[in-house]
């Protein structure tokens, strides 16, 4: 046998079973994904005035795109059309989900926006289902939804239209993601429309070149969304699925929304009353026992 001080001086990792610290380790790639997301999305924020808000989407597709083509390395020339046409389709979907979700960003604020885009994926996985307890989940979120657009001298209900766009584009994103991944192979599929996106973009960054080259700092910016908000939470949950399951990874998801309005006030100062608050709340809270749902069929 080990002596007893052998065994009170070991490292840590050693008592730790390996599995476990695998789950621990994701959970925590899972909290900085999630935090990376939401704080790319602010400080992306920070250069609406200089580049407005598709000039930072156009920089974040670049990203993007540079970031799936490192990792997905698709090889465009065998792609077929019934392979190309899901592609093109995911491509205009993505631009116009990140446009719409950063000028609805801009409008109503950090926390408003993420909770509406996140009515997307509730959606899908409410309408494959026929449970009571799923007529529930939509009741909550309705009523979550009702209570973020009552109306109120202050409602921007544009801003919160464009919120709801991102949501379809999400839902839309979603089922042409599964579509994709059936026909290519890997991450090629995702890759090559984030190539598409990012040349859908390109008229977008030579005319904020050629008509005023903007300020350094502001590029600054809109490259840490990029970075913040496509390139490490890609990565990262390519990292975390690997170790958690996939139910437990919705359920993190599902509170991105709360993350989202606590990052906005803390960096942007942008405040929500109880009304706000609870509406979130009843968002993420369907989300949260949808999947939970998922889980035990």
């Amino acid at each position: 046998m080990r002596p007893a001080s052998a065994s009170a001086t070991a490292p840590m990792s050693a008592t730790v079973p390996e599995p476990v610290r695998g789950r621990l380790a994701g959970v925590a790639t899972m909290v900085g994904s999630g935090l990376s997301n939401q704080t790319g999305a602010a400080i992306g924020s920070l250069a609406f005035p200089v580049l407005g808000p598709l000039g930072v989407v156009a920089v974040r597709q670049y990203v993007a795109a540079l970031v799936l083509l490192a990792v997905g390395r698709p090889r465009l020339r065998a792609f077929t059309w019934r392979q190309w046409w899901p592609v093109l389709l995911l491509a205009v979907v993505f631009g116009t989900m990140n446009l719409s979700l950063y000028s609805a960003i801009d409008r109503i604020g950090l926390g408003l926006a993420v909770t509406l885009e996140f009515l997307g994926p509730l959606t899908v996985a409410l309408a494959a289902t026929r449970r009571r307890v799923d007529l529930c989940c939509a009741l909550v979120a309705v009523a979550g939804v009702v209570t973020l657009m009552r109306p109120r001298q202050s409602a921007d209900y544009l801003g919160m239209g464009l919120g709801l766009l991102a949501a379809a584009c999400w839902a839309s994103y979603i089922l042409l993601s599964r579509t994709v991944g059936r026909r290519v192979s890997g991450a090629q599929g995702s890759a090559a429309a984030a190539c598409v996106s990012a040349l859908l973009f390109l008229p977008v960054g030579v005319v904020l070149v050629l008509r005023q080259p903007p300020a350094p700092e502001a590029v600054g910016y809109a490259v840490a969304a990029g970075v913040l908000s496509s390139a490490v939470p890609y990565l990262a949950d390519l990292f975390t699925l690997r170790h958690v399951p996939a139910q437990a990874f919705g359920l993190f998801m599902s509170v991105n929304p709360v993350l989202a309005a606590v990052v906005g006030w803390l960096a942007l100062g942008q405040q929500l009353g109880w009304a706000e608050w609870a509406g979130i709340g009843g968002i993420v809270a369907a989300n949260t026992l949808s999947v939970a749902r998922v889980k035990r069929r």
